[in-house]
């Protein structure tokens, strides 16, 4: 028993030193398949090889036999007859070993071949190996580029939503500034040329009068025995008729705190004004009309406007709205109330007169000579020019009631001598005291 572990490991040794050596011989001499590649077996060949050299190596020499002065004899005759040929078959011989000589080098050759193929094999399949975790790897890889690439799109996509609207944003804060300072700087020219024109005029005219009593009350045309609210219901229209279309001035009153309607009528005006929110007063001659809008809820007081308007303070109205009122005054009181007006408003307040279209030639042939409280219709170059003269800025005038509505046959004019004579029934100017 002692003797048995030098025993296992000399045998461990042994087939180490077996395995090493088969290594070798397989390094040198591959064969079989390398890696998926058939190589050439040489091994027929190297048998045949072993063959031929036993061959070659045993010309000249003598067999042997049994011993025994016969067979020695005949050993004698053999080696004497090998002596005496050897010259006969030398090149024979010499011959042989050459060919022994050039298959060792094509065997050699061959094995060069295999292990270059060997090699080759081992580098397709480190190839194939590549091939193989690139086809593995890039599905993968493809999805992360995906959704890499979607998520800088999105980001793309939400940094140009930033920028638009930001962008935008800007543009109208810049343009709503730039309207502002337009606005402003308008007004400001409007008012400095109101200004130089009132002190020129003053410069040149007269010394003034002294004091004396003020403009003779106005002396209205007596009013015609008639029922007057039926007449307003029949030829001005219902009122829902009048609150719809006079809705059209809310935008220019919005936000005001003290809105004054003169000529406020049945009170379609106030009506729109309360619907609104806006606060709003009316001052109407007819006692009938005005005691309609009390019965309403609405503010109007029976007066003269030409006596109510003085009483009030000045700077003290947000906003005038005037109906068809203007075309019932005298032409030559005209002037003075919109200077009274324009007396009472705050700057910046807000003038809207409503009055028949002259520039329509179907108002004389229907409806201005309807009313006969009517005296003399008001072109509205004239009344621009009175409200500019009594300070006010930003005019605007708008056409109302088309005459085609209410007669067709308008429609077999031409066009533009339509729209130059039988155009818009009303107009409306509005303006901004400066």
């Amino acid at each position: 028993m002692p003797g048995e572990p030098d025993a296992d490991l000399e045998s461990n040794g042994l087939a180490a030193r077996i395995r090493e050596i088969r290594d070798r011989v397989r390094a040198r001499y591959p064969s079989g398949a390398a890696n998926g590649t058939r190589l050439p077996d040489l091994m027929p060949i190297l048998h045949a090889r072993d063959v031929a050299q036993a061959k070659v190596a045993s010309i000249g020499s003598v067999n042997p036999r049994p011993p025994g002065w016969l067979n020695g004899a005949i050993q004698g005759v053999k080696r004497v007859v090998s002596r005496a040929l050897d010259w006969h078959v030398r090149e024979q011989v010499e011959f042989n070993r050459g060919m022994l000589a050039a298959l060792d080098a094509i065997l050699e050759a061959l094995n060069e071949n295999d292990r270059a193929l060997a090699a080759l094999a081992e580098a397709n399949q480190q190839l194939v190996d590549v091939r193989t975790h690139w086809a593995e790897w890039r599905p993968a890889w493809e999805q992360r580029l995906a959704a890499s690439e979607n998520e800088a799109l999105r980001a793309i996509a939400e940094l140009k939503g930033a920028f638009d609207f930001r962008a935008t944003e800007i543009s109208e804060r810049i343009q709503r500034r730039l309207w502002a300072d337009l606005e402003k700087v308008r007004e400001d020219y409007e008012r400095l040329i109101h200004t130089e024109l009132r002190l020129i005029r003053q410069r040149a005219a007269l010394p003034a009068a002294p004091d004396g009593p003020g403009p003779p009350p106005v002396a209205w045309p007596p009013a015609p025995e008639m029922d007057m609210i039926h007449f307003t219901g029949r030829f001005r229209g219902t009122e829902d008729y009048v609150r719809d279309r006079q809705r059209f001035y809310l935008p220019y009153f919005q936000g005001c705190r003290d809105v004054l309607d003169l000529g406020c009528g049945r009170g379609e005006f106030l009506e729109v004004m309360r619907e609104a929110g806006v606060p709003a007063r009316g001052v109407e001659l007819s006692g009938e009309l005005a005691a309609i809008c009390r019965a309403n809820g609405l503010a109007a007081e029976q007066a003269d406007l030409f006596s109510y308007l003085p009483s009030l303070p000045d700077d003290s109205l947000e906003g005038v709205f005037s109906g068809h009122v203007i075309e019932h005054l005298p032409p030559e009181r005209l002037p003075g109330l919109i200077r009274t007006v324009a007396s009472k408003l705050r700057p910046g307040g807000v003038l809207a007169i409503e009055t028949p279209n002259p520039e329509c030639l179907a108002i004389f042939a229907t409806h201005f000579y309807l009313d006969p409280t009517h005296l003399r219709p008001v072109p509205a170059e004239l009344l621009n020019f009175y409200v500019e003269e009594a300070g006010f800025g930003r005019i605007e005038v708008h056409r109302l009631t088309p005459a085609l509505d209410g007669a067709p046959s308008l429609g077999s004019l031409p066009e533009d001598f339509r729209a130059a004579f039988f155009g818009a029934l009303d107009y409306a100017l509005i303006a901004r005291k400066l």
